[in-house]
């Protein structure tokens, strides 16, 4: 019998985020006007007219997509002990951030910020920001080394992942969870 399970987490923006994609927002808003108002306040010279208004329309779609790239979700699909994490940004583009089989993880559990994370660890952060769901897991990556994986599986993804943990890993993990 086949273990699947797939999951979407939709990234909270921090406060930090937000005040930055406001700001876009307004210079983007700002430079297309102002480049607008070149354009038109210059049609008597067709060159310098035809740029701005190019300008206005560059500035305009950029920041657009800049706005969209802020909508981040990710993907966990888990099949037979093999964890696939994707990044999808604005619901459009796909990116696979990572993969691994969840039986070479060397611990795991959950995630609190006095982990010691020593200086050449990979950091690949897949959460939704809320700390209090957050999971880790530490394993040796052909392409990244040393490398912790910081996620938020739902009780149907850990169920999963629990079923395929090396048994040192699962019995301490299972020890952490009972003392909770």
């Amino acid at each position: 019998m086949d273990n699947f399970a797939e999951q979407l987490v939709k990234k909270n923006e921090t406060a930090s985020e937000k005040t930055k994609r406001t700001l876009m927002t307004v210079l983007g808003i700002v430079g297309t006007l102002i480049f607008l108002a070149v354009g038109i306040l210059t049609l008597g010279m067709p060159l310098l007219s035809v740029v701005g208004f190019l300008l206005a329309l560059a500035t305009g779609y950029g920041t657009f997509n800049m706005i969209q790239s802020s909508y981040v979700e990710y993907e966990y699909a888990f099949t037979n002990g093999e964890l696939d994490i994707d990044k999808i940004i604005a619901k459009k583009k796909r990116k696979s951030l990572i993969s691994i089989e969840v039986n070479k993880f060397n611990a795991f559990g959950r995630y609190r910020d006095d982990l010691d994370e020593p200086e050449n660890m990979t950091v690949v952060i897949s959460s939704d920001n809320i700390a209090s769901h957050e999971y880790y897991a530490d394993f040796q990556h052909e392409d990244y080394g040393l490398t912790r994986l910081v996620f938020a599986p739902d009780s149907r993804m850990l169920d999963n992942i629990k079923k395929f943990l090396p048994a040192n890993v699962r019995s301490k993990f299972m020890k952490e969870e009972n003392n909770i």
